[in-house]
């Protein structure tokens, strides 16, 4: 049997084009298995694993028929003609990554739609118009209440990693945008399991679905290779943790907390290996300026929390480490789906102290992994292995100490000019003013008005007339307050 290409598998001449200048020729299995019946405008339940290539396997079959059989009419605000649903924004944001160099050979605009950001330039593309969304479902549903986004011209409609999305409790939201959506459009769902109601939304919104599953054989994740390594203390970890993020090539330490994420990327950093975090607590301009810099390779280590479990798609990725082992074995698996991805080869590495055996070996035969501890140190054969060439020692930049509530100093002509005129005015003493009253007066009538304290030689903020200090104050007043 002749080898399958993107030409043979139906994909038109400009989408062919499209990849090939990405350097993507040779289709991968979900992918040839797919493409077809997708192209074809039937439903589809595509079961492959993380880093099967099953983004691919849906934005070609989109682009393809909204640009071409589907194409048509004036582009309408609010109104796009594709969907895709996300868990998360890592996800949506890597989905149109893929998408957006596909939909510029037909002249389609993309655009991604999340939380956590002001919706403000989100309306402002929806108004000027776009043909596919790739959206959370959680924002997605916030537009429509606002009747500033409509599903009803929707064509294609997408739902990727929908067992996660059912994870995080997402499914009511989705069935309620997918009801949104016109009845007789193309759905793809692709998900790895079909547990926790999966299975109702294949139900109620697919029709005819045909079932396309990877199996391990077949899926480039069986390039990865597993490893367990034991150490005595958490000291001795400590030291193991830094040995195997030295090495020149990209690898991602997973953490179970944000707290311990960020402490390791800032302790790595100083010990000269340059790292970078990824987790919930991350404003969306810190997150894309933290992948950026792991994407682009100016940083080859990244510190992150289950966040980064999906939708982080960045290349030749050869090292993950579970420096904390993750609670549940799904959570494992999608940890370590951050390597071995697209065909190539990865390893994977969990770190176990004594206490953690038990729940460890529960753990991994969940997930179907074999694999034997090894009781390591940083010098252990097996460490270095995997270390490989040892990146150069590269000088963290000094440590700037944050200022102090209220003792920083503007430099400004008109701040000089406000602490010349505060050094000029004293108490009767000759002293400083020390600032506010510390008392509140007792009634409108009271103490000098905000007009008497602008016009007077001292500042609604200064201790002038009716506002004395509490050394100042008469014995008597003191003593007429309630104690």
């Amino acid at each position: 049997m002749s080898e399958q290409t993107f030409r043979t598998l139906g994909v038109p001449a400009a989408l062919v084009t499209a990849l090939t200048k990405q350097g993507i020729e040779s289709p991968f299995p979900i992918q040839i298995d797919t493409l077809p019946d997708t192209l074809a405008g039937r439903d589809v339940l595509g079961r492959g694993k993380t880093g099967s290539g099953k983004t691919l396997a849906f934005s070609i079959p989109m682009v393809a028929r909204l640009g071409a059989a589907l194409a048509g009419g004036k582009r309408k605000a609010g109104r796009p003609v594709g969907l895709v649903l996300a868990p998360t924004r890592e996800l949506a944001t890597q989905i149109a990554a893929t998408l957006t160099p596909l939909a510029e050979a037909y002249n389609l605009r993309v655009t991604t739609i999340f939380g956590g950001v002001p919706q403000g330039r989100q309306v402002t593309a929806l108004r000027e118009g776009v043909d596919i969304v790739v959206a959370t479902p959680g924002r997605l549903e916030d537009l429509m209440k606002q009747k500033l986004l409509f599903l009803d011209a929707i064509e294609i409609t997408i739902l990727d990693e929908a067992d996660h999305m059912a994870d995080l409790g997402f499914l009511p939201v989705v069935t309620r945008i997918l009801d949104a959506t016109p009845a007789g459009g193309q759905r793809l769902l692709f998900s790895a399991t079909l547990d926790n109601g999966v299975d109702k939304l294949v139900k109620k919104f697919l029709v005819n679905e045909k079932l396309h599953s990877v199996d391990e054989a077949n899926s480039p994740v069986a390039a990865m290779t597993h490893h367990v390594f034991e150490t005595s203390t958490p000291s001795t970890k400590k030291e193991l943790v830094r040995t195997l993020a030295s090495g020149t090539g990209r690898r991602i330490l997973f953490m179970r907390t944000k707290h311990h994420a960020k402490k390791l990327a800032r302790d790595l950093t100083q010990s000269g290996i340059p790292a970078v975090d990824l987790h919930g607590n991350l404003t969306q301009p810190q997150r894309d300026r933290n992948l950026e810099a792991f994407s682009s390779g100016r940083v080859n280590v990244l510190v992150a929390t289950d966040v980064a479990a999906r939708g982080v798609h960045v290349d030749d990725v050869e090292l993950v480490i579970h420096v904390d082992p993750p609670m549940e074995h799904k959570a494992y698996l999608h940890r370590s789906g951050r390597t071995a991805r697209a065909g190539s080869a990865g390893d994977v590495v969990t770190i176990c102290l004594p206490e953690q055996r038990k729940d460890l070996a529960a753990l991994l035969s969940k997930a179907q992994i074999t694999v034997t501890p090894t009781a390591v140190t940083t010098t252990s054969s097996e460490v270095l292995a995997l270390v490989g060439t040892v990146a150069p020692y590269v000088t963290p930049a000094p440590v700037q100490a944050k200022p102090q509530p209220g003792t920083g100093k503007s430099t400004g002509a008109n701040a000089q000019r406000k602490r010349a005129a505060r050094d000029a005015r004293h108490t009767p003493s000759g002293g400083p003013v020390s600032g506010r009253s510390s008392g509140r007066p007792s009634g409108r009538g009271n103490g000098p008005t905000s007009s008497q304290g602008r016009s007077g030689t001292t500042n609604s903020r200064g201790a002038g007339a009716g506002s004395a200090t509490r050394s100042q104050r008469p014995d008597a007043a003191r003593a007429s307050r309630p104690r």
